[in-house]
């Protein structure tokens, strides 16, 4: 895996939200990726295509496609955490643990940063040698496969990026399966009182809670993009 840390900053500015100041920048990041070319050529012409399309439609219209496609469902949800742990109690304890990751490393937090956003993830990626980042990216590789997968049922543009951030990690890129999301009002149903039962990863009181991101090896039954 040879070291590419601009081109995964480049690509978590791609995923950030897309404001006028983003779109500004969009053909330097794009100078950026092409000019250290470890991004596979088909992928960056999928790249410039995403890129034309954000400064072809109305901002307004680029804006609220972003929030339809990232923060309405868990499906395609940046925030990697939500893919594990939901909003069971155990995210919390996941985040410090993230959080003292970054900090080993170096890498502080502003305020307003959530460490499991993958827009944190890769800039963090992107500050490590070779063998740890692609160890890093290669533990949620199951995750960015069902963000890909779903991006890509949906039509979107943006799953070029994840698709891109696989290829950096050396993962193969194909569609999985993939759960459709659950109804709004059910997602932020309380849990029944008292029945004791796991529920959206919260498991018995006194049972072990996960706080790690583990590899899953999922069935693929779709094409490779």
């Amino acid at each position: 895996m040879k070291h590419h840390p601009y081109s995964l900053r480049a690509l978590a500015l791609l995923l950030s939200y897309p404001d006028q100041a983003l779109r500004s920048q969009l053909a330097q990041l794009l100078d950026v990726i092409d000019a250290e070319a470890l991004v596979p050529a088909a992928r960056r012409t999928e790249l410039h295509a995403l890129a034309a399309e954000l400064l072809r439609l109305d901002p307004l219209e680029v804006e609220a496609r972003y929030v339809e496609t990232f923060d309405r469902g868990r499906a395609t949800s940046l925030h990697m955490f939500e893919h594990v742990h939901g909003d069971s109690r155990d995210r919390g304890p996941a985040m410090v643990d993230l959080v003292q990751t970054y900090e080993k490393a170096g890498l502080l937090l502003a305020p307003e940063e959530l460490p499991d956003h993958l827009c944190v993830v890769l800039e963090f990626a992107s500050t490590q040698p070779d063998r740890i980042a692609r160890a890093f990216l290669g533990e949620m590789s199951h995750i960015l496969s069902a963000i890909f997968s779903a991006l890509l049922q949906r039509g979107s543009a943006y799953a070029a990026v994840i698709a891109a951030v696989l290829e950096l990690a050396g993962e193969k890129v194909q569609a999985v399966p993939i759960q459709a999301d659950e109804p709004m009002d059910e997602a932020w149903a309380e849990p029944v009182a008292f029945d004791g039962c796991s529920t959206r990863g919260q498991a018995r009181p006194g049972d072990p809670q996960p706080i790690h991101i583990v590899r899953k090896n999922p069935t693929a039954k779709g094409v490779t993009a």
